[in-house]
């Protein structure tokens, strides 16, 4: 397991456990997230636009800035681990309560976009199920959703309970 660790580490411990329970999320999820979006990279940028440890698009970061409460946002402000993962944080929460508490459901739409998981539930191209991924019709997101789902599985293995029951 300590060879693995090492393809598998945990950082910012203190702000993502801390945002991860503020906002009701298991902080070995929110190391998945980052470890997939970024591979911890604060200064990470999509081909789409998207910033820091937590890939936030701007206009998300904006809006999410808006409802959290957080006053002078700037988008440059993505680049800090502690306002990306605080904004990525929420925003995972967010989706994952608007589908239902469906994990797999809200990293699509966190990945693909809300509107398009709307759709593709509404029109029943996907259950939001774990065992469906396959039918997810972005290939992009598809990946997205295996990937986070298989690293919080291993993170889990890695770390266990004894993680979460430290405080992070």
């Amino acid at each position: 397991r300590a060879f693995l660790k090492v393809f598998y580490p945990i950082k910012y411990v203190a702000i993502a456990s801390a945002e991860a329970r503020k906002n009701g999320l298991d902080p070995l999820l929110v190391q998945a997230v980052i470890r997939v979006e970024s591979r911890f990279g604060t200064d990470a940028v999509s081909k789409q636009g998207a910033r820091g440890l937590m890939q936030v698009m701007p206009e998300t970061g904006r809006w999410a800035a808006d409802q959290i409460g957080r006053d002078s946002f700037n988008i440059d402000d993505l680049y800090s681990p502690a306002v990306n993962i605080s904004i990525g944080t929420w925003y995972l929460s967010e989706l994952e309560r608007e589908f239902g508490g469906s994990l797999p459901a809200a990293l699509a739409a966190y990945n693909g976009g809300r509107h398009n998981v709307r759709t593709w539930l509404s029109e029943g191209r996907w259950d939001g199920s774990e065992q469906r991924i396959d039918d997810i019709p972005f290939a992009e997101t598809r990946h997205f959703v295996r990937s986070v789902l298989r690293d919080h599985r291993m993170y889990h293995w890695l770390y266990g309970r004894s993680f979460i029951e430290k405080g992070g």
